[in-house]
């Protein structure tokens, strides 16, 4: 065997060939591309969430969004299915710990003062949800899942009409302290929550 065969058996490229390189083991590219773009939506925005900085800040090819998602969208819904499930879940833990309607609201409260509102990441990731999802149907569908899944948890509590009135007050909520100079305060945000239930 001549020394280019043997060397290209051992995965040394031929004379004046430049150096391949090897391909990363790297089994969990994909939840890490949507971890990113969660970090890059959260500091740029929606409309800083390219395939390109997405990419870059996961340190991988810029190909491998697209190897992973049919499109940037697919990715963002991906990622945006991520959060939502994520404040769901602390939700469902809220209203799973309680015993009534009583500790049910202040549960609500507490869960809007750290799952949310107390969370400026994931204030900006909800509300930048919220904005991108009115013009793109695939994250609407994720706006939808999030909304029936807070709803199911509230209903361990409240009747189905009570527990849509009580989940959209909490999605104006969002909005209104992200958006407001002057946002309520905790106590004001818990009053609005028992004024529902009166």
């Amino acid at each position: 065997m001549s020394a280019e065969a043997a060397g290209e058996a051992l995965g040394v490229p031929p004379a004046g060939e430049p150096a391949r390189r090897p391909r990363r083991y790297d089994p969990d590219r994909r939840e890490r591309l949507v971890a990113t773009a969660l970090d890059v939506i959260a500091e740029h925005g929606v409309a800083g969430a390219t395939h390109r900085a997405i990419a870059a800040a996961a340190d991988v090819p810029l190909g491998s969004t697209t190897y992973h998602f049919s499109s940037l969208d697919e990715l963002l819904a991906a990622a945006f299915t991520v959060h939502a499930e994520r404040v769901a879940g602390a939700l469902e833990g809220w209203m799973r710990d309680v015993p009534d309607q009583r500790a049910a609201l202040d549960a609500l409260a507490r869960h809007l003062a750290d799952d949310l509102l107390g969370n400026e990441r994931a204030l900006v990731l909800a509300v930048e949800l919220y904005l991108a999802a009115a013009r793109r149907p695939a994250l609407r569908a994720v706006t939808q899942d999030w909304m029936l899944r807070s709803r199911r948890a509230l209903e361990l509590h409240f009747d189905p009409v009570t527990a849509r009135e009580l989940d959209a007050l909490v999605e104006g909520l969002v909005l209104h302290q992200f958006l407001s100079t002057d946002p309520m305060t905790p106590e004001q945000v818990r009053h609005a929550l028992f004024r529902i239930t009166r």
